[in-house]
């Protein structure tokens, strides 16, 4: 199993009305906007054509008006792309990803470092302990 990188795992913003925007969302925008096409969207993040339309719903409905505008009709007729408002809140939330991975880093790093640092206390046992440990033994008891 691959593990994440260190730091922000992923952005979900909400809004009021049940409107969210998460990277599997975002994903799918940029998607449409670089495929021109809805099923491709999907194909490319190994999603069916019927999840990606029902996202692409759910993100119309949501937002209130339409962030992908899609055409009807196959593959010489048919398309999608995204609205001006689909192309503003994709770079919005982009720009909060990177916003918030920006000022999480040094508290991303502080962890690793209090992990790192946990770690090796945990396997080497303190000095402190062994002295508990030997007091215990001298005095036959749990110290309780």
């Amino acid at each position: 199993m691959e593990r994440a990188a260190p730091g922000l795992s992923h952005l979900r913003v909400t809004l009021d009305g049940g409107f969210y925007m998460g990277p599997g969302r975002a994903d799918l925008l940029e998607g449409i906007e670089d495929t021109g096409s809805i099923a491709a969207a999907g194909r490319r993040m190994q999603m069916s054509y019927k999840r990606a339309w029902s996202l692409v719903q759910a993100m119309n409905e949501g937002f209130g008006r339409p962030l992908v505008a899609a055409n009807r009709g196959g593959s010489a007729q048919g398309g999608a792309e995204l609205t001006e408002d689909g192309q503003a809140v994709l770079a919005l939330y982009r720009r909060m990803e990177a916003e918030a991975r920006r000022a999480i880093d040094p508290q991303v790093a502080a962890l690793m470092a209090l992990r790192a640092r946990t770690d090796a206390d945990s396997e080497a046992p303190s000095e402190a302990r062994e002295q508990h440990q030997h007091a215990e033994q001298e005095h036959g008891g749990s110290g309780q």
